[in-house]
């Protein structure tokens, strides 16, 4: 090969570097799930196939006789490169023992394939160009017997920890939203009696436990709080065969993730997989406010049902309810005790969380006083409705998730604020064939409460716009950003005689 075919070669690899990388991260977010890839491309086919069409054009004029036509050939790689430079992201690529494998992997496919002609060298780079998702989906299906191997070693040696635990005590919660916050309230509560741990952040997915169960769970633990999420049935199983739990919390099920799971009746069965999995002399503890979990009638294990609204059903209730936008105080309520707690939490939906952590915490004995001090000790989760106070304005971060109960229940928090009322929202995701409904009622829901509504992304935020206007709101104070950092900016810009009070609903991921 001369000189000229190795530049181009050079400059070909240095495109495909760049469109791997970015491709294995989309795969990670992913969670290396092929179906969830599978959609990601699908939703992306456009931006995909025009920067696809770069590569194919370089092919093109490799073809043309003349000198110069192989250094022009060059330019749209060189475009094809800087369009898959890695952008600022909220959740980076972290370079795990898999992710390296799978890069490896694709390197070595690369390099494999590259012939001794020019011409195959051009043809195997531009292929490799043109469809660096499948190239990577193909190494990962060649690493799948080692990745599998890797996982199940992973996993046992979890198993072994618990069992080499046999006083530890696990508590597993799950649901289709609040089980992170309610994690959290926990956690706290039983801080005040027992050594506690619990997996951190976001860390719901099987080997996200086990990373978690391997290098953290120690014999010094008493309590063990495991968050278990899925987006299909058996993951909640898969995770309880793993830590054995002896307690459950289902915090609530609804339409989340609902494209992957199909049905309301999936999401429903997959939940209380954690019931099924208890031991006889096990507890469930049971969101009485939400009719699926409400309505469930076939549960074998014993049952404490908690809530606000159901209160013929919930063991342990509430009255007496103080909410404002610097906390929450209420009287609990169980058998003849009340006790008056307060919490720096915002809304409603937050009492119903902490009455659920009350309920455990009240079962491995915690007494009242130290209920009183653990509730007051809780923070909240990161981006859960965090508050940041500035110069004129406040902003309520619900950025972390949104969902169709979570979502009306920040806006009503939102309506206890005084001041000048915004929402900055991408709108809802994962919601199957109802979210356009979903996202309609947001945007009606909104216009009652809010003085502008900021959306971010015009495409999917098409149905939320509709809502709100459907709804007699202002067109003039309906404003579409494509960036968050614009509109925030815009919000906190936005003339008042008080002060803004800005609501962040939901940030999409990078793979959206």
């Amino acid at each position: 090969m001369n000189y000229k075919g190795l530049i181009y070669i050079a400059f070909a690899a240095a495109a495909f570097a760049f469109a791997l990388l970015n491709r294995v991260h989309m795969f990670q977010l992913n969670a290396y799930k092929y179906t969830f890839h599978k959609d990601w491309i699908k939703s992306n086919f456009v931006s995909l196939a025009a920067k696809a069409a770069l590569p194919a054009i370089s092919f093109g004029m490799c073809f043309i006789p003349t000198d110069w036509a192989l250094y022009a050939a060059i330019v749209p790689n060189i475009v094809f490169l800087l369009l898959n430079l890695p952008k600022k992201a909220k959740k980076p690529l972290v370079f795990t023992a898999r992710v390296k494998r799978l890069v490896v992997m694709c390197i070595f496919l690369f390099a494999l394939t590259c012939g001794v002609s020019n011409v195959f060298n051009i043809f195997v780079c531009q292929i490799a160009l043109f469809v660096p998702s499948f190239l990577m989906l193909f190494a990962n299906i060649l690493n799948r017997p080692a990745e599998n191997a890797v996982r199940r070693k992973y996993i046992n040696e979890a198993k072994r920890k618990i069992a080499s635990l046999p006083n530890l005590v696990v508590i597993g919660i799950t649901g289709s939203y609040g089980k992170t916050g309610t994690k959290y309230i926990l956690e706290k509560l039983l801080s005040e009696k027992y050594n506690v741990l619990m997996t951190p952040a976001s860390y719901n997915t099987t080997m996200g436990v086990v990373k978690v169960v391997r290098e953290n769970l120690t014999a010094a633990h008493d309590i063990f709080i495991c968050e278990m999420g899925a987006r299909s049935r058996g993951e909640i199983k898969e995770i309880c065969d793993i830590v054995k739990p002896k307690y459950g919390i289902i915090t609530s099920i609804g339409p989340c993730h609902l494209e992957t799971f199909g049905s309301i009746e999936n999401i429903v069965k997959t939940k209380f997989e954690l019931c099924d999995a208890l031991p006889d002399d096990g507890i469930i503890f049971l969101n009485a406010d939400n009719e699926h979990i409400a309505n469930k009638t076939d549960i074998t294990k014993k049952a404490v049902y908690y809530g606000i609204e159901n209160r013929e059903k919930a063991t342990f209730s509430a009255e007496n309810f103080a909410l404002s936008e610097n906390g929450t105080s209420f009287d609990a309520i169980f058998g003849d005790e009340k006790v008056r707690l307060c919490t720096k939490l915002l809304g409603a939906h937050n009492i119903v969380n902490i009455l659920g952590c009350v309920a455990v915490a009240k079962t491995l004995g915690v007494e009242n006083a130290s209920l009183v001090l653990g509730t007051r000790r809780v923070e909240g989760a990161p981006h859960r409705l965090s508050l940041i106070k500035g110069a004129g304005f406040v902003i309520i971060d619900d950025s972390f998730n949104s969902n169709p109960s979570g979502s009306r229940a920040a806006l009503d928090v939102l309506s206890g604020f005084d001041g000048q009322k915004t929402i900055i929202t991408p709108g809802m995701i994962e919601l199957g064939e109802k979210q356009d409904e979903l996202n309609e009622a947001l945007g009606e829901y909104a216009a009652k409460i809010c003085d502008f509504i900021f959306l971010v992304g015009e495409k999917q935020t098409r149905s939320i716009k509709k809502g709100a206007l459907d709804a007699g709101f202002d067109k003039e104070k309906l404003v579409v950003f494509e960036r968050v950092e614009d509109a925030i900016n815009a919000a906190k810009a936005l003339p008042c005689s008080s002060r803004n009070c800005i609501l962040i609903e939901n940030d999409l991921p990078d793979n959206f």
